[in-house]
């Protein structure tokens, strides 16, 4: 039996929430098979429910079951598009389908007209609470509202996600901080301020995606270390760092100790790793280098 637009929303909802909260990939494929079955795909219904966005997004699922699905769906959506009088341009179709794949060019058409409306018209690196008009007072107390409105900054940042969903995003990693602090306390805002630190790394933007996309759900997000959070790329630079270091100081690389005696001048934490070397002559003092365990700043002294 075909579904209502109203019954796909839903259905579509449902499946980014299970993303979302790493649900067993046998709920996200009940949901897949019911809309294969349910949804008698046009241009119109898919531009409404957004449905066609919501499955293309499951085509980079870490199951490949699901990617599979996704993906035939998609497919077969554009088709039965496709098959039908046309309403708009071939740009269109693909757009309410989720994908950017033009069709085809043909050689007796017009040119086309410009793409499909884009979410939002503000550049990607620009991006913020204010330029999405976002209403973020949703907690009850302003600080941990300020804080909510931090985790939306980061993860907005070269996102091309819609405001609701990185919303959404946000307040399950404050709700989640919060949780785990028990208060409005130093370490709450500490950890705040590292995740929104992570979140808006250049180097790092395959986090961002992780967290908004449910692959990294909220409540692991927030106990993650700086060092769980590197990109590969930086996990590579740091060990080069080290090799460095140590080459410069020509002895051999002594084992990183914790201490609570030094404080990081970014995030004001207590937690630092640090080794030392003699990098200068033997009557010099040794060179301590030093590294937050809770933002990963980096510095040394003598």
């Amino acid at each position: 039996m075909a579904m209502d637009a109203k019954e796909i929303e839903f259905r579509g909802k449902a499946i980014g929430k299970a993303v979302q909260e790493n649900e067993p990939s046998a709920s996200v494929l009940k949901l897949l098979n019911d809309l294969k079955t349910g949804v008698h795909a046009t241009e119109d219904l898919l531009r409404q429910t957004r449905i066609g966005v919501t499955i293309n997004r499951l085509r980079t699922h870490k199951d490949p079951a699901v990617q599979r699905l996704a993906t035939e769906l998609v497919s077969k959506w554009r088709d039965e598009v496709k098959k039908q009088p046309k309403k708009g341009t071939p740009a269109k179709v693909a757009a309410a389908n989720g994908s950017a794949s033009p069709a085809p060019p043909s050689g007796t058409s017009s040119p086309a007209p410009s793409q499909a409306k884009k979410k939002h018209d503000v550049p990607a690196d620009k991006r913020n609470y204010k330029t999405d008009k976002v209403k973020y007072q949703v907690t009850g107390e302003e600080p941990r509202d300020n804080c909510v409105r931090l985790m939306y900054d980061g993860l907005a940042f070269m996102s091309e996600a819609l405001p609701d969903e990185i919303l959404n995003v946000a307040k399950q990693i404050e709700a989640a901080a919060y949780a785990n602090a028990g208060s409005l306390n130093d370490a709450y805002k500490g950890k705040i301020r590292s995740l929104f630190q992570n979140l808006k790394s250049k180097s790092n933007p395959l986090l961002r995606k992780r967290v908004l996309s449910g692959e990294v759900p909220a409540k692991k997000f927030v106990v993650m270390t700086h060092d769980d959070m590197k990109s590969d790329a930086r996990r590579a630079e740091d060990e080069k760092l080290n090799k460095e270091n140590m080459n410069e100081a020509m002895v051999a690389q002594v084992e990183k100790s914790v201490s609570k005696e030094f404080q990081c001048g970014k995030c004001k934490q207590k937690m630092v790793s640090y080794s030392q070397a003699q990098t200068r002559s033997a009557d010099e003092p040794m060179t301590t280098f030093c590294e937050c365990m809770n933002c990963g700043n980096r510095w040394k002294f003598s």
